[in-house]
């Protein structure tokens, strides 16, 4: 066996890349065992296939070059379990960020997936979204025009404070106040928006004047619990509901329905997904019962 590794045969048996190789020994991090006096190549021994796992292994849990440098020539067990459970902390809080960055990136998928199905149209079985067509069979069509009875399964939310409306103040002041809740709330304000009226008459009266926004985190403690929902659609800004009350209300008395509890509105579509405002998409849904 031959006493020296030259950088290639040495990078692939400890596998690391060259050009890692190369910078380490640039800095004084981890230099090679001798260099050749006459073309400068690289040469390491076999005993730093063993030292090299010292900066491997710290350079895998993300410390620093420069920290790891300083440890090098004088570590001892209580300062490496020191580092590690500074490490340990800081990779729980990046697992945390992520698994909620995850949660916000699912969320949205879901409702921006929905609302694609809206406009697009779909077909519903006792109130079950079909996500394929059927073969008829009882089968109802719904898109953004229609007003249904569907199946809701739960929907958890974190609930903002009550809103105050002011006579000609418009959408924006209401929703910033409930944007300066969100440290105090713990609510992260890039999972999508709903909002809550505490009731159908309270809708039918200002349909842009919810009771109370929300986030659509899934951890949150309040949210639309699973039911039958009578559910409607409606383009457009923020608050802006058309005629979508006054053709929710004429469903519910030509069905002979009873509406009970809150109307829930949930953004489908917003200024993630679309450019112009005209283009958002909500759903507003109300639990009923024949």
């Amino acid at each position: 066996m031959k006493e020296f590794l030259s950088i290639k045969e040495f990078s692939k048996l400890a596998d690391i890349g060259q050009t890692t190789l190369r910078y380490w020994d640039d800095i004084g991090l981890f230099v090679p065992a001798k260099r050749d006096a006459e073309n400068n190549y690289r040469y390491y021994s076999w005993q730093q296939l063993i030292s090299v796992k010292f900066v491997t292994v710290m350079s895998n849990i993300n410390v620093s070059l420069k920290e790891i440098g300083e440890l090098q020539g004088n570590r001892h067990p209580e300062g490496i379990v020191s580092l590690i459970e500074q490490q340990e902390k800081a990779l729980d809080m990046e697992m945390r960020r992520l698994h909620e960055c995850y949660s916000i990136v699912h969320t949205r998928r879901e409702l921006i997936n929905y609302g694609s199905m809206v406009l697009k149209g779909f077909e519903t079985l006792n109130g079950i979204k079909l996500y394929k067509e059927s073969d008829g069979g009882g089968a109802v069509y719904v898109d953004a025009t229609k007003i249904a009875i569907m199946h809701e399964n739960d929907t958890p939310f974190i609930l903002g404070p009550r809103n105050k409306w002011k006579p000609g103040e418009g959408f924006c002041k209401p929703f910033m106040n409930f944007c300066r809740h969100a440290d105090h709330l713990r609510m992260n304000l890039s999972f999508p928006i709903g909002a809550m009226h505490d009731g159908w008459e309270g809708f039918v009266e200002a349909p842009g004047e919810p009771h109370y926004f929300c986030s659509l985190d899934p951890t949150g403690n309040n949210g639309r619990p699973a039911g039958e929902y009578l559910v409607g659609f409606a383009r457009g800004y923020y608050g802006e509901f058309g005629d979508l009350a006054e053709r929710m209300k004429a469903y519910i008395k030509e069905h002979d329905l009873t509406v009970k509890g809150p109307v829930y509105s949930i953004y489908l579509h917003d200024e993630v997904s679309a450019n112009d405002p005209s283009q958002y998409l909500s759903e507003v849904s109300v639990a009923v019962s024949k």
